[in-house]
Parts: C-alpha cells; structure tokens; sequence
C-alpha cells in the first residue's frame, strides 16, 4: 500500500512556469522537503481554464463575497469561464482522494485568504479568497488546507501535516475492510494524537466507537472521519502538549527510577514553558518506551506522526 499521502497544489509552486509572466513561484520547501514524502496532483487554475502564458494580469472586484475575475487592463470578465472550470474541476478531484491542498497566497484564482478585491474606486483590500479555492473549499471543508506563505508558521506547517498523514493513516486504515475493528485499532493508537489537539473531540470519538456495532459501518466511518478533521485543525499548544506527555508518563509507574522521572518531569516543564522544543521531551519520552518496552505508547503514533526527517517538532 502506498503510504504517501496524495497532496493538491498550484503547480506554480512546483516550479513549473505558468504565471501569468511565464515565471515560476518554485517553494523549496515543499520540492525539497516534503515533496520526498507526498505525491503530488498539481493544478494551475488559469492555465487550465484556457488563458495562455504569458497572459494579462487577472485581478478580483466588487463583492468580496462573491467577486468578479477580471482582467487588469482590458477589462475582460473572465468570472463565468473560471466558475465553470472550477465547478468541473472540483468534481474531477473528488477522485484523485486528496488528503490536503496547498495554495498559492494571494492569487485570485487560488489564495484561500486575505486576496485583495478591488472596489469601484480601484481601492484594494485583502479580504477575499481566490475563485478556485473558494469552490475547492466549499467542496472539501474539513480537507487540510494551507497557502505556502502560511506554511514558512512553525506551528501552521506541523499542524497541516500532521493532519495530512494522520488522514492518510486512517484513510487506509479503514479503507478494506470497513469495520469497526479497524476503526478501534486506528482510535486506540490516536489517542495522544487527538488528545494534544482537543481532548473534547477525543472523548466525542471515544464515545461514537463504543457505540459503533450499533450504526452502519458508512455512516460511522463518515463521522468518524469528520470529528478527525475537525480535531486535528485544533492547534496543539505547549500545554495541552505537555499534558499528553504527563499522561504517556503514568505508564511508568512501576517502572522509572526517581532519577529518570525527575529527568522527565525536568524537560516537560521546560518544554511548557517553551525552553526547548518538543522533539527533547518526545525523544526522551521514546527511549523510555523502548527501554522498559511499554506496549501501548508503542503503538501510539504521537511518537511518530510524521516523518522524522522533517524536523517539525525542532521548531514547536
């Protein structure tokens, strides 16, 4: 089974040179970095809908709710067309199974947020979205969306990956059979998981999979998968961090000596109080698991929500 989680993307971003000045917008990070661990499905929302490279500027006007695309000097109203393209397009990624997008910033075709929308005057103002985006996120609501500016946020960019890999985890978890006994093979190992990012949809989940041999297999999985989505966009902070991992420490009690849970408790609090980063408390908390072979935090992916080569936790 492939475990690369399949990531949607304005092609700009991969290097590829379709912006309206037949340049690229190339992000390092993501052809570099994460691209190692992803499969991309690259979208170019202008150069699919029919307009050429290079082409004239395109901008957003009028209503910020529901604004205009058109072109910069010549005024052509290009809203028709891209809604058209979009609305078809949207459907075609419904089967590419996306487990997140990201945007390019401030387009007007494909920012997620803060676009600028002209007014009468020609006065701008960043409180749009671009046109394809909005139609991609009517669509996917819950889908882990990022924009590659919003992504350089330490804690924006471990938050849309994790939620990236852990869709994608319980995407194949459950993908065949559908059964709850998969469904409470992925809960119990996302436990620490869920609880760094909101203990209160936690114990929604916790409650919807005891009661899961009395629903349809579909309808459970279905809003399984919603609490999950909606967890995951919970930001985990320090605290709640730092809880999970005083949690994970009562697995121990039998088993630290007074200088090893002194060490442990030592690192939890400079890591609440933001001294160090996670990746000290979460290494040190590993080779507990792996000297004393506890059988549950083994298991949990807490220890490994990502792939370690991408450092995230360096910076949290």
């Amino acid at each position: 089974m492939n475990d690369r989680p399949r990531i949607g993307v304005s092609a700009c971003l991969l290097g590829e040179k379709v912006r309206y000045d037949g340049q690229h917008a190339r992000d390092h990070f993501l052809t570099d970095t994460f691209g190692r661990f992803v499969d991309w499905v690259p979208v170019c929302p202008e150069v699919e809908c029919g307009l050429g490279v290079p082409r004239e500027p395109i901008r957003l006007e009028g209503d910020p709710d529901d604004p205009r695309l058109v072109t910069v000097r010549t005024k052509q109203d290009l809203t028709a067309r891209m809604k058209a393209w979009a609305k078809a397009r949207v459907r075609e990624l419904e089967k590419e199974d996306l487990d997140g997008y990201i945007f390019k910033s401030g387009s007007p075709s494909s920012g997620m947020e803060r676009v600028k929308v002209y007014d009468e005057r020609g006065v701008p103002r960043k409180v749009g979205v671009g046109m394809f985006a909005r139609a991609f996120m009517d669509r996917f609501p819950l889908l882990p969306v990022e924009d590659e500016g919003r992504l350089h946020d330490d804690v924006l960019r471990e938050t849309f990956i994790e939620s990236v890999f852990c869709l994608k985890r319980y995407r194949d978890a459950v993908r065949a059979p559908r059964t709850v006994a998969a469904l409470v093979g992925f809960h119990a190992a996302h436990k620490l998981v869920l609880m760094a990012h909101s203990p209160k949809h936690l114990r929604e989940m916790g409650a919807l999979v005891a009661r899961g041999k009395r629903a349809k297999p579909a309808e459970l999985l279905a809003a399984y998968e919603r609490l999950l989505l909606e967890a995951l966009r919970t930001k985990a902070t320090p605290g709640k961090n730092a809880n999970v991992l005083m949690h994970a420490l009562g697995y121990f009690k039998e088993n630290l000596t007074a200088d090893e849970k002194r060490e442990m408790l030592g690192v939890v609090e400079d890591y609440r109080r933001e001294l160090v980063p996670l990746v000290v408390p979460v290494t040190l908390l590993s080779h507990y698991v792996r000297k004393y072979d506890q059988p549950y935090l083994r298991e949990q992916a807490y220890l490994n929500p990502h792939p370690v080569e991408l450092k995230l936790r360096n910076h949290a």
